[in-house]
């Protein structure tokens, strides 16, 4: 690559490298002009751009630049100062975007676990506000059924019989109910019910095993357990409540804008992230 091809930019002492054709997709903005020495706010020193501004909040600038969508940190807070710094550089389809900071906040996702015993069987109750986070987890879960002799719901073997998946049951999209363990159904037979949650490949037909396994699997996923509480000390039934920030979908915009254009932008939510 050439010389004209490569550009250097230390913005408030952050160095940046990045291809001229990148800085050039709105050629309304000062980036691009200063491309062509038209902006005497940026200093050439040593064959580097120079200018006085904030160099971390730039490199969201050039992310954008380079992938035409917006992706800040769940933690991130300056939307304000961010939008100066766009508006600066001349961005202001990036300034418009950062302006509407209900599309772009995390919002807080609250999921809860109920968990009961009744004799040899357990029975779980899985509530989510989030519906697309309940139906990944439905997809990682899978109930398996099948017939035993003489065998107690703490055996940690499946029967010799081949077990059968069984449909999880899904009340809404919001939740969704499962149970395992044993139950008498002739003689000395047991019907018996296994839980997998992926990635892990056991088979649990203990409940306090899989509600441990489950416990892991959300905290693993980035939930913070919050609360527990006893909902019913008779039926042996408890309620365990999480929480994480998400972001909403459509966080992640795009720009639909063609190189060379006045810089105009057309802005759509993506579909990267389902659910409501």
């Amino acid at each position: 690559m050439s010389n004209r091809e490569v550009v250097t930019l230390s913005v408030g002492g952050v160095r940046f490298v990045t291809r001229a054709s990148t800085l050039q997709h709105f050629p309304d903005s000062r980036l691009a002009r200063m491309l062509n020495g038209d902006d005497q706010e940026f200093k050439l020193v040593n064959g580097e751009f120079f200018v006085d501004r904030d160099g971390t909040l730039f490199g969201y600038i050039m992310d954008f630049l380079r992938t035409l969508q917006v992706s800040l940190p769940t933690d991130f807070s300056d939307y304000q100062r961010l939008q100066r710094e766009a508006e600066f550089y001349g961005l202001y389809p990036l300034a418009d975007l950062l302006s509407q900071e209900h599309l772009l906040k995390p919002r807080l996702e609250i999921l809860e676990v109920r968990f009961s015993l009744q004799e040899m069987q357990a029975f779980f109750r899985i509530f989510g506000s989030c519906s697309s986070t309940v139906e990944t987890l439905a997809e990682q879960i899978t109930v398996f059924a099948g017939q035993q002799s003489g065998q107690s719901w703490n055996s940690p073997f499946p029967s010799q019989k081949p077990l059968v998946p069984l449909p999880l049951e899904r009340p809404s999209h919001h939740d969704m109910v499962l149970q395992c363990g044993t139950d008498y159904s002739a003689g000395d037979q047991f019907v018996a019910r296994y839980v997998s949650i992926k990635p892990d490949n056991r088979k649990l037909i203990n409940g306090t095993n899989v509600l441990g396994l489950l416990l892991d699997t959300l905290l693993k996923d980035g939930f913070r357990l919050i609360s527990t509480r006893t909902v019913s000390s008779a039926e042996k039934a408890e309620c365990y409540s999480f929480e994480r920030m998400r972001r909403p979908a459509g966080l992640t915009l795009t720009v639909s804008h063609t190189p060379g254009s006045s810089g105009a932008a057309q802005v759509k939510r993506s579909q990267a992230q389902k659910g409501k």
